[in-house]
């Protein structure tokens, strides 16, 4: 479902706001664990990316994480980034295949937490979200 653009939303913003949206849908629906936590942490990795569109000026220099950069453009998201920062370890080892690495709460958790982030991040640019209708863990 095509998500309504607000007028004075960058494109690229609108755009990933519909990406996390997919990652959400993919991620309440994915067959392992390990995929579920990857998906969720993806799409919140692209809702804080979609704030840094509508809000920070480019800059030159080293790439930074974007949990490291969302606090200086919205610090009222400082403990969304604070907490989806501390899940980078187990993504990347979730992602290269580990089945320890998370658990099948850690998969629900981050999930339901993913999809809040995401809510919040829609409305606070103005894009219009709705969750999947029943999301694993929401």
């Amino acid at each position: 479902m095509a998500i309504p653009q607000p007028t004075r939303l960058p494109q690229a913003a609108y755009d990933l706001v519909q990406s996390a949206s997919r990652s959400i849908t993919e991620a309440s629906v994915a067959e392992t664990i390990t995929q579920r936590y990857a998906h969720a942490y993806i799409a919140a990795l692209r809702a804080a990316a979609a704030v840094l569109a509508a809000r920070a000026r480019p800059t030159r220099g080293r790439p930074r994480s974007v949990w490291l950069l969302l606090p200086k453009v919205a610090p009222d998201l400082t403990e969304w980034a604070i907490f989806f920062s501390s899940c980078s370890a187990k993504r990347i080892a979730a992602e290269a295949g580990s089945r320890t690495a998370v658990s099948a709460r850690d998969a629900d958790d981050l999930l339901r937490d993913a999809n809040s982030f995401l809510a919040l991040v829609a409305d606070q640019l103005g894009v219009h979200y709705q969750a999947p209708l029943h999301p694993v863990g929401v």
